[in-house]
């Protein structure tokens, strides 16, 4: 028996990673406890974005009546947090190789702990704009930090489900912001606004204390050479011995760090906090390289091009043209449309490692076109008759609405935020994930910016038909280019976005990626 031990080492250090799922076969069920205790805790600061997503889009009502602001003032208020979020975005993939993953997130959470502040004290319509710029700092770096650290800490078994506990507590977020928006409505103008803002501090509060529990992840720590920590890491988030050793042997390899090497300390080279990696991203990448930015950059674009934060943020005024103009009524309708959200969301995090990832995002958005279509043709209806009483078209616009929301958070908007987090490479992914990042604030500050002005100029119905058309844009793109990465290690990526791997000057890079491998479109 003593015999066959060195023997089923040295088997299972040998067999390729296509067969990982075999080896730590013995508990595919379990998951794993103090991964999600991590993943949850940085997922936290989703919150952060969502109850901003959310509180704006009632706040700005009361907003419009106390300062006497127009509708231009309140389209650039509500969607210029998105492109101030670029800062955050552009700064945190440098800042987290720098500092490392967890203090980026205790950082993100102090910087817009600041944001909501000033934006609860605003006296005037400059000041809330001055607040929206340090909180969408503070956004910016949330956003980019909480999916890559949460793909780094999790096994490959369940990294889906715990990456997406980002697109969860940006739905929380949302609903909690909607809630806060109810609550407050009560109040005098001047009042009500300042505190749905102000409260956003809390949270940050609660994350950036609970973050400090975290362990750092074993990427990062393999990155500054401290193997020893890693190990322990890669030890109590893995969901067996073999696949921690398996993980960290990759790892290793990627990082150019050699296999037999088990020093608790190893001198690397000086290549951890960005150097040269946005020349690698943009100006000479492999063509497997290029292939993953465009699938990260592509993803980013299509969820939020497709309108999402049109319907989100301006919930209460797509209603009120649907024919809802009780101020009370337009709030509650709006905490349903979180609600819808939040559920559904909750249902996508437990099918994204067992149904995978293409055909919950196929199924997401072939759903999502259908919505928008019908949502538009609903408007278009009330829009031509404007005397007219037509519960049927109200009840469209309703059920379209919320099927919408519902078809966005079981699809298109937990994957984006995992599908970008785990396909770079270990060097390129933080900075890649924070390209997909600018991609996505960028057109999500350009929607919601543009949408007053949209519909006045195509109608509110014609909007949303325009949606629709970028949605089944969408569909082609992730139906012909994406791959499937379920149950892939975050190293296996390179096999899977090419052909083969190399050493080159001491680090690995994928190669051959043009065509993808024989996993493509699984």
């Amino acid at each position: 028996m003593t015999d066959q031990k060195p023997e089923a080492t040295k088997v299972a250090s040998q067999v390729p990673h296509d067969s990982l799922p075999e080896a730590v076969a013995p508990r595919p069920r379990r998951k794993n406890k103090y991964a999600f205790g991590c993943a949850m805790l940085a997922s936290m600061t989703s919150i952060l974005l969502g109850y901003d997503i959310g509180v704006m889009s009632g706040a700005a009502i009361f907003i419009q009546d106390d300062l006497h602001v127009s509708d231009t003032q309140i389209e650039i208020l509500l969607g210029i947090l998105n492109l101030y979020s670029l800062v955050g975005s552009l700064a945190a993939g440098r800042t987290s190789d720098w500092i490392g993953r967890r203090y980026t997130i205790v950082f993100a959470a102090v910087i817009f702990f600041v944001g909501a502040i000033m934006m609860g004290l605003a006296p005037n319509y400059a000041f809330l704009m001055v607040g929206r710029f340090v909180a969408g700092v503070g956004v910016g770096y949330a956003l980019m930090i909480a999916p890559v650290y949460t793909a780094e800490v999790a096994p490959a078994s369940s990294r889906g489900f715990l990456t997406s506990f980002a697109e969860v507590f940006i739905n929380s977020g949302i609903l909690l912001g909607y809630v806060s928006n109810f609550a407050f409505s009560k109040l005098p103008e001047h009042l009500a606004w300042r505190l749905m803002l102000g409260v956003g501090a809390v949270p940050s509060v609660f994350l950036g204390v609970g973050v400090l529990a975290m362990p750092e992840s074993p990427r990062w720590l393999v990155m500054q050479g401290q193997l020893g920590l890693a190990k322990k890491v890669l030890a109590k988030t893995s969901d067996s011995p073999e696949e921690a050793e398996e993980r960290l042997l990759d790892i290793k390899k990627v990082a150019g760090i050699p296999a037999d090497c088990n020093d608790d300390v190893v001198a690397v080279q000086k290549q951890s906090h960005g150097e040269g990696v946005w020349k690698e991203l943009f100006l000479r990448p492999t063509p497997s390289v290029r292939r993953v930015l465009i699938s990260a950059i592509g993803i980013h674009f299509f969820q939020q091009a497709s309108g999402i934060d049109s319907v989100v943020l301006y919930s209460p005024k797509v209603f009120e043209k649907a024919g809802i103009h009780d101020k009370d009524t337009l709030l509650g309708a709006t905490v349903a449309v979180g609600f819808t959200k939040t559920l559904f969301i909750l249902v996508a995090t437990f099918l994204l490692d067992r149904v995978g990832r293409r055909p919950l995002l196929l199924s997401s958005t072939g759903g999502m076109i259908v919505s928008l279509a019908g949502l538009g043709l609903g408007l278009t209806v009330v829009d031509q008759h404007p005397n007219g009483h037509l519960p049927w078209a109200l009840g469209l616009c309703i059920a379209s609405i919320l099927a919408y929301v519902a078809f966005f958070s079981i699809g298109l908007g937990p994957i984006t935020w995992v599908y970008s987090s785990e396909i770079f490479p270990l060097r390129l992914r933080a900075q890649g994930a924070s390209a997909g990042v600018v991609v996505n604030r960028v057109t999500s500050g350009v929607i919601t910016m543009t949408f007053i002005s949209l519909y006045k100029a195509i109608t509110i119905g014609g909007s949303f038909f325009l949606y629709a058309g970028i949605a089944a844009a969408a569909w082609v793109f992730f139906f012909t280019y994406l791959k499937e990465t379920r149950g892939k290690t975050l190293e296996e990526m390179e096999n899977l976005f090419g052909n083969k791997t190399e050493e080159k000057d001491g680090e690995v890079q994928m190669t051959n990626g043009a065509g993808g491998g024989s996993n493509g479109n699984a």
